[in-house]
């Protein structure tokens, strides 16, 4: 396959870059909201909700995917490739878990909560699946932006040897 060239390459890192810190700042908003967002009544409960769910849906789904699909290019376009370096590997297996685990438990229990708050306003606060859809994207969520950013120290340090079945450059 055609490698790209270092012009290429610099677009595709700045771009991937980008991506990365727009997920790992949406992703940061969204656990302030979730932490200290102090609504004090049922409209501005839901509207606590109805943010982070706007900022989930526009900006942290788009760059997810967008940092994936960089990485991808980036893996099969130059001479990082997927299995060549353990930090390579580690950033796609906690890259592709983060995204699994936001689509199928972080983004249903959001729009859960949301839904809720939207219908029962203040009084959500009573219900156990409301408390439960909150406090688990609170928790979880936090453990899923610690794990991005541990993405973005390894991906500047680069740390571990390459894996011993690669052939030298």
């Amino acid at each position: 396959m055609k490698a790209l060239g270092p012009r290429g390459v610099s677009w595709l890192k700045s771009f991937h870059i980008f991506v990365s810190g727009v997920w790992v700042g949406a992703g940061i908003c969204m656990i302030m909201i979730s932490y200290f967002g102090r609504p004090a009544n049922g409209d501005e409960l839901y509207a606590t909700n109805a943010a982070a769910k706007l900022i989930d849906d526009f900006v942290v789904i788009p760059a997810a995917i967008s940092s994936l699909l960089t990485g991808l290019v980036y893996s099969v376009f130059t001479k990082w490739g997927f299995f060549k370096h353990r930090w390579v590997t580690v950033k796609w297996v906690v890259t592709v878990f983060s995204i699994l685990f936001g689509t199928f438990f972080l983004g249903p229990w959001l729009n859960d909560a949301t839904s809720i708050a939207a219908s029962e306003r203040w009084m959500a606060l009573n219900n156990p699946i409301y408390v439960h859809s909150i406090t688990m994207n609170r928790y979880f969520g936090t453990m899923q932006v610690a794990s991005l950013i541990f993405l973005v120290f390894i991906s500047v340090i680069k740390p571990w040897r390459k894996n011993s079945t690669t052939v030298p450059e």
